[in-house]
């Protein structure tokens, strides 16, 4: 797994932040998770392939989220895209997306599968044969989610020496990788843990858009090995947090604290901060392991703590 930000910017972006944009690299499926204003140009800078991109996540339907899909679906279009692009975003989307396409007159040569999202618990919204990706609610003004991307458990490895003590066929060696044991030709039977040896470890990621604090969030994304988690503002900034329903650092550590996660990246900073290493050293006060989205980086989630 690997995270690059393309924006980590709020609503009002500056010369060095772009809007929210992430992607999310595993095992080689490119993953668009929002897509603020610039996300193109951010695209074509960290050279991200856009025939790639066929899963497009929105947490909500505010501007700085939403405003660079429209680009982004008519340059597709302009490139002679045909695969389908598979859109998650919140339910009242669809329509709105259908109006503004009718509106400019725009003819896309692919299909777009909207996949709404709803409701006041986590959903399994993709299940395919590397990972799965689950939304959960988030508490904004409006209709927000949050995304869980967890890699499935990793077969366990075979022992090499093994198969040729045993005789063990290639017919049997995939049940064995799964966690069966083996009985060998005298009728022994030969436990799963003398044969193999465990896989590598599952990662996962979690994007916590704008939100405010509460109690269950920790709960989503517990045991996370990378957390985003958006800090609009600092600690003494807290009632306009509660206000426009963002977060402080503190917040936004709490949560990463409470989870248990491995990392936490702060994001989604107020235009008013030129200097961010505040707002970081403040989340680091409560919760050590945090570092700072900084548009343009990759962060590979394996490594994330060799940092």
């Amino acid at each position: 797994m690997k995270l690059t930000i393309l924006g980590s910017s709020s609503a009002l972006p500056t010369s060095e932040r772009y809007p929210s944009a992430h992607v999310l690299n595993a095992h080689e499926r490119i993953f668009l998770i929002d897509c603020g204003e610039g996300t193109q140009m951010q695209l074509r800078k960290c050279r991200i392939r856009f025939g790639k991109i066929n899963h497009i996540f929105i947490s909500h339907l505010h501007g700085d989220h939403v405003f660079g899909l429209y680009g982004l679906l008519s340059t597709f279009s302009l490139m002679g895209r045909t695969t389908p692009v598979h859109i998650y975003a919140p339910e009242n989307y669809d329509a709105l997306l259908a109006s503004h396409l009718k509106d400019f007159d725009i003819h896309l040569n692919f299909e777009i599968d909207f996949i709404p999202l709803r409701g006041k618990d986590p959903v399994i919204i993709l299940d395919d044969k590397y990972l799965t990706v689950t939304s959960f609610p988030l508490k904004h003004r409006i209709p927000a989610f949050g995304f869980l991307f967890r890699e499935k458990p990793y077969d366990r490895n075979i022992i090499k020496e093994m198969i040729s003590k045993y005789e063990i066929t290639a017919v049997r060696i995939r049940a064995i990788k799964k966690g069966e044991d083996f009985i060998a030709k005298n009728g022994e039977v030969i436990k799963n843990e003398d044969l193999t040896i465990p896989g590598p470890v599952s990662l996962s990621y979690a994007y916590c858009s704008d939100t405010k604090f509460f109690k269950r969030l920790p709960g989503f994304v517990k045991g996370v090995d990378l957390l985003y988690h958006e800090a609009t503002f600092d600690r003494s900034l807290t009632e306009l947090a509660e206000l426009t329903g963002h977060s402080t650092t503190t917040d936004a550590a709490r949560t990463a604290a409470e989870a248990g996660a491995g990392t936490l990246i702060i994001g989604h900073f107020s235009g008013r901060y030129k200097d961010i290493s505040v707002l970081v050293d403040e989340a680091r006060s409560v919760f050590p392991r945090t570092l700072a989205a900084l548009d343009g980086k990759t962060y590979e989630v394996q490594h994330i703590n060799d940092l």
